[in-house]
Formats: C-alpha cells, sequence, structure tokens
C-alpha cells in the first residue's frame, strides 16, 4: 500500500492568498498551476486525482506539495537560480552614480558611457547598465522657462478652470498667431517611401516667402477658425476679431479667448474694439508660460502632419496645404483634453523651483 500523505490544512490567509494565484489575470501560469494543486490537496484529493486534476505529472505534485508543507507560501516561488557572483560592488555603484551626478569630464559637458568607463574602470556595458537601473541620461538635455509673472498662480487657476470647467453659455477659445510659416521647396525631388526605405529629402531647401495663420481653437468641440495674413500686427488681429465675432452668434453667449502677452493683444486699438463688445473676455497666459493655451498643441499637430515634410512651392501652395489640413480635422474635431489640475502644475513648478535655487545658478 502507498504510504499515506500528510494533510494540507490551510489558514484563511493562506487559502484567500492562493485563490488570487490561481485567478489573477497577472500571475505567471507556473504560480498559479501551484496555487491550484495546493488548494485540489487542502480538498483531500490524493496526489494522483490531483495530478489528473491539474494536468501534470504525480511526481511534480508531490513535490510541489511538500514544498508547501515544509515552507509554505514561500515554497510555492521560484528560488533565485545560481550564477557568477557580482564584480561590481554597491559602493562602486555609489561611487559611479555619484560622479555622474556632481562631477563632468574634464572639457566636456556631459558623461559618455565610455568616458565614465575609463574613469571607473569597468566596461561601458556596465556603465550602461548602471545608469539604466537608475534612470541617469547625460546624453539628454531639456528646456525650461519659469516664469516670472508675479499673477502666475492666479493665471494658472483661471485659465485651468476654464478648460476643465467652463462657464454656462459660453465658449472657451484659445487663440493665437503662427508666425513667419515658411514656404520651403527642397532643391531636389523627394524620394518617396520604399519597403525597408525611409522617404528621404534633401537637407537644403529655396525659401519661397511665409505666412502668418491665426487660428482660434475651441475648447469644447476641437473645431478651428482660422485666417491667413501677411503680417501679425493690431490691424490683422482685430481682423481675425471680427472673424470670431461673426462667426459666433450673438445669443448671449459670451466668448472667452484665451490668448499668450504679445503686445498686439494689448494695444489700445485692440482694447478699444473689446470695449464696444463686452461678450468678448480676455484671459492672458502667464509670462513665458504659452504652454498654457491649447492652440499650441493644434500648431504643434499642424506642424507635424502638414507643414515639416511638405515641399512648397509658393505661398499660395503652402495655405492650400494648411487649408486642407484644417478643413479635413474640422470634419471630425477632436478637441485636445486637458487632465493636468492646477494644484498639480503648481506643485511642479514649486519642485522646479526649489531644485533651481539649490543649484546656486
Amino acid at each position: 500500500m502507498a504510504r499515506p500523505k500528510k494533510p494540507i490544512e490551510l489558514s484563511s490567509d493562506e487559502r484567500n492568498k492562493l485563490e488570487v494565484w490561481a485567478r489573477r489575470p497577472k500571475t505567471s501560469q507556473a504560480l498559479a498551476q501551484r496555487a491550484r494543486i495546493i488548494l485540489a490537496c487542502a480538498r483531500g484529493l490524493d496526489n494522483t486525482e490531483v495530478a489528473e486534476e491539474v494536468g501534470m505529472s504525480t511526481a511534480s505534485v508531490c513535490k510541489w506539495r511538500e514544498r508547501f508543507r515544509v515552507r509554505r507560501l514561500e515554497g510555492l516561488l521560484d528560488e533565485p537560480r545560481p550564477g557568477a557572483p557580482r564584480k561590481i560592488t554597491d559602493r562602486k555603484v555609489e561611487d559611479i552614480i555619484t560622479q555622474t551626478l556632481e562631477s563632468l569630464p574634464r572639457g566636456q559637458t556631459h558623461w559618455s558611457t565610455r568616458e565614465m568607463a575609463r574613469r571607473s574602470g569597468f566596461s561601458a556595458d556596465s556603465i550602461s547598465r548602471i545608469w539604466r537601473a537608475f534612470g541617469l541620461k547625460p546624453h539628454l538635455s531639456e528646456s525650461f522657462k519659469l516664469s516670472p509673472d508675479p499673477y502666475f498662480v492666479e493665471k494658472v487657476r483661471d485659465i485651468v478652470g476654464l478648460y476643465v470647467a467652463p462657464p454656462e453659455r459660453a465658449i472657451v477659445l484659445c487663440v493665437d498667431e503662427k508666425s513667419q510659416i515658411q514656404a520651403l521647396d527642397r532643391t531636389q525631388p523627394l524620394l518617396p517611401l520604399r519597403p525597408g526605405q525611409a522617404e528621404r529629402r534633401t537637407h537644403d531647401y529655396v525659401r519661397h516667402g511665409t505666412t502668418t495663420l491665426f487660428a482660434a481653437l475651441d475648447v469644447k468641440t476641437g473645431k478651428v477658425i482660422s485666417r491667413f495674413h501677411s503680417r501679425h500686427r493690431q490691424q490683422e488681429f482685430i481682423a481675425f476679431l471680427q472673424q470670431i465675432d461673426d462667426a459666433i452668434s450673438d445669443d448671449g453667449t459670451t466668448i472667452h479667448l484665451v490668448l499668450d502677452n504679445y503686445g498686439t493683444h494689448k494695444s489700445a486699438r485692440v482694447r478699444r474694439w473689446l470695449a464696444k463688445r463686452p461678450r468678448f473676455v480676455l484671459h492672458f497666459t502667464p509670462t513665458y508660460s504659452s504652454w498654457l493655451n491649447l492652440v499650441e498643441r493644434l500648431f504643434s499637430e499642424l506642424t507635424n502632419k502638414a507643414i515639416r515634410r511638405g515641399a512648397h512651392r509658393s505661398v499660395a501652395a503652402l495655405k492650400r496645404a494648411i487649408e486642407q489640413f484644417l478643413d479635413v480635422r474640422n470634419e471630425v474635431p477632436q478637441p485636445f483634453k486637458w487632465t493636468a489640475s492646477a494644484d498639480l502644475i503648481l506643485e511642479r513648478v514649486e519642485r522646479v523651483t526649489a531644485r533651481t535655487y539649490r543649484t546656486g545658478h
């Protein structure tokens, strides 16, 4: 007769954990199957019956049953596999991270893996792995600009509030000019996309003039009101405001305009025009904070999808390309959804400000 197996008794915590492992989608299949083995054993089944139920050999069931009996839940986890001992100690890793953060190579602006490898005596691959583990990228540099606007907090809360919770019976328009858009043509024809070969174009170009795009993005619907001018003075801006006024029926709807601090937007002539049309309410972004204006996201999309890779032999051709892009977009408009709260923005700015002052530069 076979030797009787010792029964498996589970505590409530162990049973709950095993049931989670057995049915959670993110659990590895091996661990889920081991959990099912132990749950079946706890029901009083012998090893042969458990093997038939879970589709494993009897020897595997015996193995995991005994490991659980001796080590409980930890016995079901994979043990670390043996390997070569570490050659770089924690202290040496700390020294590499400290050098990366607090020093510079002689005569250079930033560290490279090869330069750090020469300094530390380790391979460039080892340096690369350490940097990846700690999220260090010395070769990258990003730009930032802190706003000195004394009303920065109030303006951020005002504009974000318009995006997140616009007033009733109101339209929020983000307005700006994309000035000096160049009509550029390549000096030689483009080589089109082919299997295994990206589109190719010459690095040099011929200029054929410029134009300025005035755009107003409806925050709620994503539709765009646009107009071209050769310049962007106060008279052109007033003409665009008049176009907005004509496009939106005067039925008691208030028009909130989000604008940057360009001088044209605040000229005396513009103020006089607005004084006669009280349904217009202006909201200015803080100084150096045009990223708060959602129309900048539209301009970025326009540049990437219709201008940068285009070849335009005249200003008229450039205008047609932009108009086509905006017409297609207005057919099925997609609004940009603002997700960052004012508190989150202010917290991030506060952290950057604190770090800037700590550097002493």
